[in-house]
């Protein structure tokens, strides 16, 4: 390395001062050996090239030499061409003989004129050569002759033993070493702007972690990148690289260092592997692994040195140790570079060869496994069972993507059928929720075709009808439910149960497959003499439930007798899902809620349910029920014809409430509802369009909607409205459109059945909407009993309540009663700020204006808006009371204590407790007086404030 001083990295600096001092006390006849040692590619050669420009500078003459392997063949090659032949060399007969006629010639030379050796790379020298160079080290010294002797030794910790260094015999006294570092970062990242001055700052750090720290390597690599300048990231493998000086460099270190060590480096990067998501990659670390000694057996070498080796390679850049304790090589293009040429049956060895061997010394499933992904086939039983642990470890502890290529790995070994159907199942399962359905169905059906025990053959069974109902084949999914149920309807009946309830869950979007799914399971449990268990009943009991042919009182009791019956892990999921959604429509939301969370909590990612999405629909429900707005989608769907959800007909109905309307129009326009597959997913979203079309003005298209949501629910023999409330809805648009008739006919059909299921907010609503359309007297009696009812209700009518009260009150202004009308059209408008309900607020704020209010409510923001439930719960809050402790106070659902702290921090603009105290506070510093509330404002604090 040539140039100015300042331009080198500054280890360098100082070799190349250390060797100028020598060159002048030669020239002052003090002359000496100058060793400068240093790992391969630390730039021993350059520093030395700069001692002879230095040396020639100063008048000296120059002898040189350089060492390479294959040297040793000639005895005195070195020595040779440092001095040329002597006279008699070729005469004499012995070592000793030869080297005193050498040592002659040195001395003949040196007259004079100082002299500099520079011998490069002095450890690969003949053995005649280095015994002569170092005899001639203490002469010189002794006789002080004008010589300076500079060599270069590789000075790198090998994992084969090394041979003694080449002042190994020398005094200290007589010798000045110095022992070149890696590149220092800011050294390293020098050398690459000099080539890239516009590179950005990663891509510098990124090269200067391949570079390793070596120049050697660093400038092989920037030579590989010599262009206009950089583009994209850095390579990770040697064959996106040209000209091939990188792979060159590394081959030339690896080739430097040994057999012994190139082995353990090269095995070490065929387990620093990519274990394509499945857990860390890299190879195996941490406390509980001894990596030296699995390198050490692997390659036959000794432990101490390839434990010494790691640790000499991690101080001069090549490895790294990574967060999880694991030494990796510094960078990928690295690791790529040391595996070239070597073929994958011997990668492959390397990591069956780790996974056996970690085996024996009782390493974690995990371990082992990360090495068995890329074994290939071991064909040994342990081997499946440790991937199978693994992947269910993952799966446990939610790393679902990580289980995939676990079990992919573990159907490459040889398996028994009933195993095998295991994995598939599993596998086809996770694959669902990774890739979708397409991606599970070839896997299930695999699995279902193997012979396997009867529940192992339901759970695939049911997997497989799951991922068929999600590509919209119903039929095909309840037609595989029914054959297996066949098929083990003699030895097993009671499984009949399980297949059966799947078939019901799974027919929800097909009302011809509904009906009869339907009828079966009821005939099944009418003329069976085996039970078909507690979760095929609650089935019914939710069908019941929906046909409008039983109460909720009745519903409720009935299930919770089944919920208190044992159940069996298999059909438990479907228990607790139809128990949870005939809760949640029973107003029982808490209960609903439980069940959710349990039925969640119980939901296996490597099996396939369709009771999961049932789930999280109902907690969408539960959701809305409280008031609480589904946000919409981040995404739009993939394609216009892919039907709608559950989630996104809550989040229309979100929107419209929140008079968010533009920005419903754009969901409701996302999807082609003349394409979409049938489904009750897809009434519910013709329901939501129809509230927005409504909303929009657009009354012909609502009732369009509405009434073609009724009768697709009709033909899926859904007729109580405690799912969709269509009939109210579709009165509302008759009476707009001039049909009181029609109007009073669907609303006076919606209280029937209403009545039937028996719930405050079932039956508010249709009382709410009959007296809308009857009007007069009697219209203004049917609201009144509306907002009696629910008043009463049980937490979660606030949205029906706040329509109520604004019923009552237009009601209240035609009848001439302006002055109630106010009362109730203000609380109205109160409440349904506290729910977020922006629209129905503007309407009932628009409807005290028309009744000669002259302030339409009071203010929003700030203390003075706090209702006196607010206010009571704030102020109990800012005295440091939790919520469980308030709700307990004044007898309140926990919930419902959350509802109106959340309104409160909405009006007082903060967003922490700890802000509340100075929020309540007026402006001139004394806190307001907090009326003692009457205890019937405390026992419907949960429904609305009085």
């Amino acid at each position: 390395m040539s140039g100015p001083h300042h331009d080198r990295p500054s280890a360098h600096r100082e070799a190349v001062a250390t060797l100028a001092s020598g060159v002048a006390r030669a020239c002052s006849y003090a002359g000496g050996l100058v060793l400068l040692r240093g790992a391969t590619g630390t730039g021993r050669t350059s520093v030395l090239e700069s001692a002879i420009e230095d040396a020639s500078a100063h008048g000296m003459r120059v002898l040189r030499a350089r060492c390479a392997p294959g040297d040793g063949d000639l005895p005195f090659g070195t020595v040779l061409q440092l001095l040329g032949v002597a006279p008699g060399f070729e005469q004499a007969r012995t070592e000793r003989e030869q080297g005193e006629l050498l040592g002659r010639e040195l001395l003949r030379q040196a007259e004079g004129t100082p002299l500099l050796m520079a011998v490069d790379d002095v450890h690969l020298a003949d053995a005649p050569s280095h015994r002569w160079l170092v005899e001639s080290a203490r002469h010189t010294d002794r006789l002080c002759l004008p010589v300076l002797l500079a060599v270069t030794e590789r000075g790198q910790y090998d994992v084969d033993p090394p041979a003694p260094g080449f002042a190994h015999t020398l005094s200290p006294a007589r010798v000045r070493i110095h022992t070149l570092l890696p590149l220092a970062p800011a050294d390293a990242a020098a050398l690459v702007r000099e080539r890239f001055p516009e590179a950005p700052a990663a891509w510098v750090d990124d090269c200067a972690r391949a570079g390793a720290g070596s120049p050697l390597l660093l400038r092989a690599l920037l030579d590989d990148l010599r262009g206009p300048g950089p583009h994209g990231a850095l390579p990770h493998t040697v064959a996106a690289l040209y000209a091939g000086a990188y792979a060159a460099a590394v081959a030339w270190w690896l080739d430097s260092a040994g057999a012994g060590t190139a082995e353990v480096a090269r095995v070490l990067a065929a387990l620093d592997a990519d274990r394509h998501g499945a857990g860390p990659a890299g190879p195996p670390g941490g406390p509980l692994v001894d990596l030296a000694g699995l390198l050490a057996e692997l390659t036959g070498t000794d432990r101490a040195r390839v434990a010494g080796w790691l640790t000499a390679m991690t101080g001069l850049g090549l490895l790294r140790v990574d967060r999880d304790g694991r030494h990796r090589y510094a960078h990928p293009l690295l690791r790529d570079a040391v595996l070239a040429g070597v073929p994958e049956s011997r990668r492959r060895a390397a990591h069956r060869g780790a996974a056996e061997l970690l085996l024996h010394r009782g390493a974690s499933t995990e371990v082992m496994a990360g090495e068995l992904l890329n074994s290939g086939p071991v064909g040994a039983v342990w081997a499946s069972s440790v991937l199978h642990d693994a992947a269910a470890l993952a799966v446990r502890e939610g790393r679902v993507a990580e289980a995939v290529p676990l079990l992919r790995r573990a159907l490459d070994e040889p398996l028994p059928d009933h195993r095998r159907q295991r994995l598939l199942t599993e596998l086809g399962s996770l694959e669902a929720a990774d890739r979708g359905a397409a991606a599970a169905v070839p896997l299930l059906t695999e699995a279902l075709r193997l012979a396997a025990a009867p529940r192992e053959r339901v759970r695939a069974a049911v997997a497989l009808g799951t991922a068929l109902a999600a590509l919209g084949k119903t039929g095909t999914a309840v037609e595989v439910l029914t054959n297996v149920d066949d098929q083990l309807a003699h030895d097993r009946p009671d499984l009949s149960g399980v297949l059966r309830s799947a078939s019901v869950l799974l027919a929800e979007r097909d009302q011809t497959v509904r009906r009869d799914a339907h009828r079966r399971l009821s005939e099944t449990a009418e003329r069976s003499s085996e039970p078909i268990g507690p979760a095929a009943h609650a089935v019914l009991i939710r069908y019941a439930a929906t046909a409008g042919l039983t109460s909720a009182r009745e519903a409720m009791r009935r299930m919770r007798l089944l919920l208190a019956e044992p159940s069996d892990p298999l059909t438990e999921p479907f228990l607790l899902g139809a128990a949870a959604a005939v809760a949640q429509w029973a107003d029982e939301l808490d209960e609903a809620e439980r069940l959710v969370d349990r039925g969640l909590a119980g939901q296996r990612s490597d099996l396939l349910h369709p009771m999961h999405d049932a789930l999280v629909d109902t907690r969408a429900d539960i959701a809305a029920a409280r008031g609480v707005h589904v946000r919409p989608p981040a995404e739009p769907p993939l394609r216009p014809d892919a039907g709608p959800g559950n989630v996104q007909a809550h989040a229309l109905l979100g929107l419209v409430a929140q008079d968010r309307i533009a920005e419903a129009r754009r969901l409701a326009d996302a999807f082609d509802l003349r394409a979409a597959a049938d489904s009750w997913e897809l009434n519910r979203f013709l329901y939501a369009r129809g509230v927005l079309r409504a909303a929009d003005g657009d009354t012909v298209g609502a009732l369009h909607d509405f009434l073609e949501c009724g009768r697709r629910q009709l033909a899926r023999e859904v007729r109580s409205p405690v799912v969709t409330p269509w009939r109210s809805a579709a009165a509302e648009c008759w009476l707009t459109l001039g049909a009181p008739r029609e109007a009073i006919t669907l609303a006076e059909e919606e209280l029937r059945l209403a009545r039937v299921w028996d719930t405050p907010r079932t039956v508010g609503r249709a009382l709410r909407a009959l007296g809308a359309v009857t009007g007069g007297r009697r219209g203004l009696e049917l609201a009144e009993r509306a907002v009696r009812m629910l008043r009463d209700a049980p937490e979660g009518a606030g949205p029906e309540l706040a329509h109520a009260l604004l019923a009552q009150g237009r009601a209240l202004i035609a009848a001439g009663e302006r002055a109630q009308a106010r009362s109730r059209l203000r609380e109205a408008a109160e409440l349904a700020e506290r729910l977020g309900a922006s629209r129905l607020r503007v309407l009932a704020e628009t409807a005290l204006r028309a009744g000669g209010a002259r302030r339409a409510t009071a203010a929003r923001t700030g203390s003075g808006s706090l209702t006196g439930s607010e206010r009571r719960i704030a102020q109990l809050a800012a005295d440091g009371r939790t919520n469980t402790e308030i709700a307990a106070l004044l007898h309140l659902a926990r919930r419902t204590v959350e509802t109106h702290l959340t309104s409160t921090y909405k009006k007082l603009g903060i967003r922490r407790r700890g802000e509340l105290r100075r929020a309540l506070t007026p402006d001139d510093g004394v806190p307001a007086a907090l009326p003692e509330p009457p205890p019937s404002l405390l026992a419907g604090c949960d429904q609305a404030p009085g």
